[in-house]
C-alpha cells in the first residue's frame, strides 16, 4: 500500500493574480509570424481571417499600450467561435504570455460560462511550459468559478508536477484524483509508471501497476503495452 498522506494540492501562499490585460467563422488559413519551423495547418476546421489577424496583431505588439490597442481594436469585435480559436492558435503556438491575457479576456466575455475543457487546456499549456506556480493558481480558480476538476484535470497536473521533478507532488495530485471520485486513465497511469520509473521510484511504479486491475479488465496486457511502447530509459511525458 502505498503510504502517501492524503492531502490537497500544495498551493503558493499568496499566489499571483491575474494581470492579464482585459480589453468573431469564415475560411481559415494558417497564421504566420511564428518563431522557428512552422506547424502544420489544423485539419479539424480552419481558422477564420479575423482570428489570424487578431493572433499576428497580438504577436506584433512589442509594449503594453500596443497590446492594449489589439485588444480594444480587434479582439474585443471578434464573435465569440473566433476568439476561442485564437485562443487555440496561441496555444498551438505555444505563444504563453499572449495566451494567458486572452483567455483572462475571454472569462470576461459577456457570454462566458465556466468551462472546465478551457481550463484544462490552459493547464496543459502551464505544464508545459514548467509554470506550476500559475498551473496551481488555475486548478484553484476553476473550483472558484463552481467547476470540479475531472480525470483530465488531475491528469495534467500530474504531468505538469513530473514535467519539473516534483513527484511527491505529481503522487499527491493522484490520491486526490482518486479521493475525488475521478478514475485514472490509460494516460495517467502510462504518465506514472513511466516517470516514477524515470525518477528511481521503481517501488512506487510497482504500486501503481498493482492499482490496474482496479481500472482495466486486462491489467497485464496495458503495463506489456507501456513497457512495449515506451521503453524505460525513454523520457515520457505524454501532455
Amino acid at each position: 500500500m502505498m503510504s502517501f498522506k492524503l492531502s490537497q494540492l500544495v498551493f503558493c501562499e499568496k499566489p499571483q493574480t491575474s494581470t492579464f490585460i482585459h480589453a468573431r467563422n469564415t475560411p481559415r488559413i494558417a497564421c504566420g509570424l511564428r518563431n522557428g519551423p512552422r506547424k502544420p495547418l489544423w485539419r479539424k476546421r480552419v481558422i477564420s481571417t479575423e482570428a489570424i489577424q487578431a493572433v499576428q496583431c497580438l504577436k506584433l505588439a512589442q509594449n503594453s499600450s500596443k497590446l492594449e490597442h489589439v485588444f480594444s481594436t480587434k479582439v474585443s469585435r471578434l464573435l465569440k467561435d473566433d476568439l476561442l480559436d485564437t485562443l487555440a492558435e496561441l496555444r498551438r503556438q505555444n505563444e504563453l504570455d499572449l495566451a494567458l491575457e486572452v483567455f483572462d479576456f475571454v472569462r470576461k466575455e459577456v457570454w462566458y460560462a465556466p468551462d472546465l475543457s478551457l481550463f484544462n487546456q490552459m493547464i496543459m499549456m502551464l505544464g508545459k511550459n514548467k509554470m506550476i506556480a500559475m498551473a496551481e493558481q488555475l486548478f484553484v480558480e476553476l473550483r472558484n468559478e463552481g467547476l470540479e476538476p475531472d480525470t483530465r484535470t488531475f491528469t495534467e497536473m500530474i504531468g505538469a508536477y513530473f514535467k519539473v521533478g516534483m513527484v511527491n507532488k505529481a503522487m499527491n495530485a493522484y490520491e486526490l484524483m482518486k479521493a475525488s471520485g475521478c478514475d485514472p486513465d490509460k494516460l495517467a497511469l502510462t504518465i506514472l509508471i513511466r516517470n516514477l520509473e524515470k525518477a528511481g521510484e521503481g517501488t512506487l511504479s510497482a504500486e501503481i501497476k498493482k492499482e490496474c486491475a482496479k481500472y482495466f479488465d486486462y491489467p497485464e496486457k496495458f503495463i506489456e503495452e507501456v513497457e512495449k511502447t515506451y521503453p524505460k530509459r525513454r523520457s515520457i511525458i505524454l501532455l
